[in-house]
């Protein structure tokens, strides 16, 4: 008898084993990466730190929508970037780990990468051609290295649910727009002649912020998140400077991808050369670019969309978007572009255009993808409205 019940708990595990049904296999993993241009910018120094403090309207929408597409990898555009990383802190333990009206679950990013941009910091040359270095307000922000009132104004911040390897980030904030072969230098229309002295064209960089290559340890292996915020194409004359300066600030990604040595490529470090041809990626931000609407030079777009390296998959679309552009055209404004395709609403005088990019490389397979802009009358339109783009995402698993 006591034989009996000491192996009886072991037949009943049998039993109870024999009549469980089996479990199924694991689903495969997923990557979801998204870009987002948040808005969240201000013109007086340390300004968006102090708004964060107070609470901010803005940041709460922005916080909601990220909490409700909750991608495991995402760029942030027009971020001020403080040394401390104050505004980054505040944002992630003030609104993404606080329920946000209209949110999801609070969202906590363990990863991050943030650092020095070109926007606001002084140049100490005439780069806007007026006969004058620096001054202030716009006069000041026309001659910093990128287009700023203050150091760090719309600058770039990186989340992460994975690991990433600082270590191995490459920064080419300092790379000289010269050094690019066959850069397109401005030239004044009205004379022939380059729009910049030599001695400023000779120093002038590329990047109006920066281009981060970040690689990401995920469960589809290391991603090289490739991010950047190009100028915006308008804001000049006839020598169309920032529509130049933006075609090569893309046109910087389709070389790094490109094969080559790619010699004059060299990041803050003295590192020179392009990525790796076998390594997978994801190119990512507001590049302020639509492929067939705007003043941007579309042909840079349209080389980076058409890559051999660059995965063809369906256009992110939204109902929201489609609905904004539908009613520009109907007003009056017409463009080429598909209604569903824009990311951001810029006014009766531009309309909605695509500007905002998540560009996996081959090697990946798309699960889906979508701009978050829901219709008019959709509850979750009343998040959707903290900035003037929207955020676009795209699932990826292993090919």
């Amino acid at each position: 008898m006591h034989a009996f019940f000491r192996f009886l708990p072991a037949a009943l595990l049998l039993m109870t084993t024999a009549c469980a049904t089996p479990p199924g296999p694991a689903a495969p993993p997923t990557l979801r990466v998204a870009t987002y241009n948040t808005s969240l910018y201000d013109d007086a120094d340390g300004g968006l730190v102090r708004r964060l403090e107070a609470g901010d309207e803005g940041a709460r929408k922005v916080a909601a929508v990220l909490q409700q597409v909750r991608p495991d990898l995402v760029l942030l555009n027009e971020f001020d970037y403080d040394p401390e990383g104050r505004a980054a802190n505040l944002f992630q333990r003030q609104y993404l780990e606080q329920p946000q009206a209209g949110g999801g679950a609070p969202l906590r990013y363990p990863y991050r990468y943030l650092a020095e941009v070109n926007t606001g910091v002084p140049s100490g040359l005439d780069l806007d051609n007026n006969g004058e270095v620096g001054g202030e307000g716009r006069a000041r922000g026309s001659d910093a290295w990128g287009y700023g009132l203050h150091p760090g104004q719309y600058g770039m911040l990186v989340l992460s649910m994975h690991p990433i390897d600082a270590a191995q980030v490459r920064s080419f904030r300092l790379l000289r727009w010269a050094d690019m072969p066959g850069a397109r230098r401005p030239v004044d229309p009205a004379t022939g002649q380059p729009w910049h002295k030599d001695e400023v064209w000779r120093q002038l960089r590329l990047s109006s912020k920066s281009h981060w290559d970040v690689p990401v340890r995920t469960p589809l292996g290391t991603v090289h998140f490739l991010v950047s915020h190009p100028t915006p194409p308008v804001f000049d004359g006839p020598e169309d400077r920032n529509g130049a300066r933006n075609a090569d600030e893309i046109r910087l990604w389709q070389e790094y991808i490109s094969p080559g040595e790619h010699r004059w490529l060299c990041d803050d470090a003295g590192r020179c050369g392009g990525l790796a041809q076998d390594a997978r990626f994801v190119i990512a931000g507001d590049l302020n670019n639509d492929p067939v609407d705007g003043d941007g030079h579309s042909e840079a777009i349209l080389g980076l969309l058409e890559h051999p390296r660059v995965l063809r998959m369906p256009t992110p679309t939204s109902t929201g978007g489609a609905e904004k552009a539908s009613a520009y055209a109907a007003a009056g404004l017409q463009h080429r572009g598909a209604p569903a395709h824009v990311t951001g609403d810029f006014g009766p005088r531009s309309g909605a255009m695509r500007l905002d990019y998540v560009l996996p490389s081959t090697g990946f397979a798309l699960r889906g993808s979508g701009v978050f802009w829901p219709a008019s009358d959709d509850p979750a339109a009343a998040i959707a409205d903290g900035s003037d783009h929207h955020l676009v995402w795209v699932e990826l698993a292993a090919d």
